[in-house]
Order: structure tokens, then sequence, then C-alpha cells
């Protein structure tokens, strides 16, 4: 952690602090209003500031004709259902759950890694996919005991999680010889394609004029979800030593938790606290990384 420039520190915070008080914001956002409408608008506005973020780094735009294909691809599994479904996720549950439940995806990204890609796991990475799953078993059980829950919420929560990391599988292995965050806007570009054709089929019945609360949790999305955080998050991806990427992921469902808790007055159970120190200990099992090898031990390797 000591080898963080001072822009490092300043735009990790920054990221951590408006992906996590960005799931109350979400819950502000599609009470009320139509979910698919809401990450509609969310694009409409924050896709070209993501693109004036480009002009003004001067990173090209352009994408030669024979990636298209893949960029599709990758732009379904990162995008595509994952803007889709968790927005719906947001709807049915409580915005420290939804948090709860996107974070899923490094685990889900770890197994796929090893039964797809034939990564190998280690012990400690296993117990922490075991974590994991129990403590999506602790809200699951609440929301089916619970008359007025919602396990579709859960279903589509898990869902979105698992296709993000097959997507981050994907993206991690993509030979398209273009900067990410060329690849980023094209794939938010397509999304927000994709979120108007949704929206307009499923939901343009229900359009109506957005309310002053929905248009500031539309402009918080906008602003700083597409025109910061996702900018922001591929350059530190470039340079965050692996303990700091950790730290901002672990720190983002927390502070979805309790910043739900706090503005939006979200009951916290005692399966909500179960499962968020669950989830800390699976994230942590797998991001954190191993201790290195001591020196005999590389000597020995090399030997070998």
């Amino acid at each position: 952690m000591h080898s963080l420039t001072t822009r490092q520190w300043v735009l990790l915070v920054l990221l951590t602090l408006v992906w996590g008080l960005n799931w109350p914001v979400l819950k502000l956002g599609v009470t009320g209003y139509p979910p698919l409408t809401f990450r509609m608008l969310c694009l409409l506005i924050g896709t070209p500031i993501l693109g004036l973020g480009l002009l003004a780094m001067k990173v090209p735009f352009r994408v030669p004709r024979q990636y298209w294909r893949e960029l599709l691809v990758l732009a379904i599994f990162n995008m595509f259902i994952w803007h889709a479904l968790i927005i719906l996720a947001v709807q049915y549950l409580s915005s420290g759950r939804s948090a709860i439940l996107g974070y899923t995806m490094p685990i889900f990204s770890a197994l796929i890694g090893a039964f797809i890609f034939q990564n190998q796991l280690s012990k400690r990475a296993w117990g922490g996919v075991f974590a994991a799953a129990l403590g999506v078993l602790l809200l699951l059980w609440h929301e089916l005991s619970n008359l007025s829950g919602k396990p579709v919420g859960v279903l589509l929560a898990l869902i979105s999680a698992s296709t993000w990391a097959l997507g981050t599988q994907l993206m991690r292995r993509t030979t398209i010889p273009l900067p990410t965050l060329t690849l980023s806007f094209w794939m938010t570009a397509l999304t927000t394609l994709v979120m108007m054709v949704l929206a307009f089929v499923f939901e343009s019945d229900r359009w109506q004029e957005p309310s002053p609360t929905h248009w500031a949790a539309i402009l918080f999305n906008a602003f700083l979800v597409f025109g910061f955080a996702h900018a922001a998050w591929f350059y530190l991806a470039r340079g965050l030593p692996p303990v700091a990427s950790t730290l901002s992921v672990m720190m983002i469902p927390i502070l979805g938790v309790f910043s739900g808790a706090w503005a939006l007055n979200e009951i916290l159970h005692w399966q909500d606290w179960a499962a968020m120190a669950l989830m800390v200990v699976s994230i942590a099992s797998v991001l954190w990384p191993s201790q290195p090898a001591s020196f005999d031990q590389a000597e020995d390797a090399k030997k070998a």
C-alpha cells in the first residue's frame, strides 16, 4: 500500500465512496420509477460524459472492424446483463442486500476461473467460496421466511454477479490491441442502446417525468458512476497493488449496507450482519495476495 501515489490514493478513496454510496442512491432512483428507464436515462447522460473524458485524455475511439464481434461479447457479459438485472434486483431488495449480493462477483470469478479456465484454487480460496455460499443462503433464508420477501431479487442479483464475473475473466483474456478505456466507452455506448430498447419494450407505458429525487439519483449515476468511476477504475486497475484493489472491493458492500441503513432507514437483521462478515472474509480469501515464497523456497523452485 505504501507504493500508491497521492493521485492513486485520492482516486481510490473517491471510487470506493462513489460505488459504495451509489447503492442507496440506486434504491431511491427506482422507488416509484421504472427501473429500466432509470438506468437508460443514467446511460444517456453518462455515456457522452465518458466520451468527453476520453477526448480530454486523447484516448482513441476507433475500433477496427475485426474486433467488433469480440467487443460485443465483452459488452454482453460485462455490461448488458449486469446493468439490466441488477437494477431490477435493487427494486426488490434493500440497497444493503443488493450491495452484498452484487459483490459476490469476485467469488463467481474465482469459480469460473477454476472450472472453465482451469485456474488453480488454493484451499484458502475454496474456504472463501464456502463462506460466500453460506452468506447467500442466510440472505435467501430471510427472504423466503419473510412474507414480504422477494427471493426473485436474490436470484437476479446472483445472475448479475455471475455474468459480470465471466465478463471479467473474458476481459482479462481479450487480445484486442486497444486501450481499456476505448473498450469501456464502446461497451457503455452499446449498453445504452440495449437499455433504450428494453425500457421501450417493457416500460414505455409507465414512462413519466422523474421527480427531483429521481433526477438527483440519475445525475449522480450519470456524472459520478459512468462519467467518473468507470474511467477511474480502469486507470487504477493498471497501477494498483492487489491489496489496494482488494480493500476497495471489500469496502464497497460495507458502505452500501451502512449508508442504506443510515439514509433509507433500512433495518439490518442478524442475517445481514452475518452475511456481510462472511462476504468480507470470502472476498479477502480470494483476492488477498498470498505470502511471497521465502528465499529458500524460491531457490528450491529454481533447482527443480
